[in-house]
C-alpha cells in the first residue's frame, strides 16, 4: 500500500475509507505534524495503490499489511485513526495487534453489519444494472454528490476530491469504481465485529457526524456501548467529517492522544456543535 509519512513526534496512522484516498486526512496532517509523525495509507484500488483481488477475510489481510508497515517502519506502537470503511479496518488491526495500539480512533463507523450502502453505490453492486449505470452513477457522484459533500470548501478541496477520483477517470472508470465498491456484503465481511468491539481494551474515540447519510447516528453510540474505554463525539457535520472539520478534528486529537490515560472528565468541546456523551 502507498504510505504517506509527516511530520515528527509520536506516530498516528490514518485509514481512509471508501471511495477517497490518503489525502481524506491532509487537512487533520496539517494541524498535526508538529506534534506527530503522521502516517496515511492509499487501500487496494485507491489513491495510489493498485487494485488487488479481494477474498472473504480481506479486512484481516489488510490489518496483516498494516502491521507489515509498522515493522519496516520500527514503529513500537502507534495511535490508529480510520474514517468509513477505514474504520472497519481500524478494528481488526487493534484487535489482532492490541499491544501495538495506544490510542484508537473511528470516525464515521462503518463497523456493523446491517450497514446498507449508500444508495448509488448499490446500484452499482448490483449485478447487470451495475455494469449499466456505472459510467452514470459515476458521473454523478463526483460532479454532484461530492460537490455537494465539500460545499463549504469547495475550492480548497478540489485537488483533493481530485486525488480521489483519479483511479476511477477515464473511459473505464465508472467499471473500476463499481469494481471496488463491491468489496463483499457488509453482513459477511462485518460480521464477527460486535464479538470484536467489547475485547478492544485501549481508550476509543468515535465521532459521528450529525447529518451523515451514509452511516447510521446508531453505529457510533451502538460501538460505544460495546468498547470499555470509548467515548462519542457528535460533530455537526456530513459524512467526510475530516474534509469539513479539520479543525474540530484535530483539536480533539491532540488532546486525546496527549491525555495520560482516558480518565478525563467530559469537557466543553472546543468547537460549536460538538457534544460528548459516554453510553450509561
Amino acid at each position: 500500500m502507498y504510505l504517506l509519512s509527516d511530520g515528527s513526534g509520536y506516530p498516528v496512522l490514518f485509514i481512509h475509507g471508501m471511495p477517497t484516498s490518503r489525502r481524506l486526512w491532509s487537512g487533520i496532517i496539517d494541524r498535526l505534524r508538529d506534534h506527530f509523525t503522521c502516517f496515511a495509507v492509499d487501500l487496494p484500488g485507491l489513491g495510489r495503490t493498485p487494485q488487488i483481488p479481494y477474498g472473504p477475510r480481506q479486512l484481516e489481510v489488510l490489518a496483516d499489511q498494516i502491521e507489515e508497515i509498522r515493522v519496516k517502519n520500527n514503529i513500537e506502537k502507534w495511535h490508529v485513526v480510520g474514517h468509513d470503511a477505514g474504520s472497519a479496518v481500524a478494528v481488526h488491526y487493534a484487535h489482532r495487534y492490541q499491544e501495538r495500539v495506544d490510542h484508537l480512533v473511528l470516525l464515521s463507523p462503518a463497523v456493523f453489519p446491517e450497514l446498507k450502502p449508500f444508495a448509488p453505490f448499490r446500484l452499482l453492486r448490483t449485478p447487470i444494472i451495475g455494469e449499466m449505470l456505472a459510467p452514470i452513477v459515476s458521473f454523478f457522484f463526483w460532479r454532484v454528490g461530492m460537490r455537494l459533500a465539500v460545499e463549504k470548501r469547495r475550492a480548497e478541496l478540489k485537488n483533493v476530491v481530485r486525488d480521489f477520483r483519479a483511479p476511477f477517470s477515464g473511459v473505464w472508470g465508472g467499471w473500476r469504481l463499481m469494481s471496488v465498491l463491491r468489496f463483499g456484503d457488509p453482513a459477511d465481511v462485518l460480521a464477527n465485529i460486535p464479538e470484536i468491539l467489547p475485547q478492544l481494551l485501549v481508550p476509543t474515540l468515535i465521532f459521528q457526524g450529525s447529518h451523515d447519510r451514509a452511516i447510521p447516528q446508531g453505529f457510533a453510540q451502538r460501538a460505544s456501548a460495546l468498547i470499555p474505554q470509548s467515548k462519542v463525539v457528535m460533530v455537526d457535520a456530513g459524512h467526510f467529517i475530516p474534509l469539513s472539520n479539520p479543525e474540530t478534528i484535530a483539536g480533539e486529537l491532540l488532546d486525546f492522544f496527549e491525555v495520560s490515560g482516558f480518565e478525563r472528565n467530559t469537557k466543553t468541546a472546543r468547537a460549536t456543535g460538538i457534544s460528548m456523551f459516554s453510553p450509561a
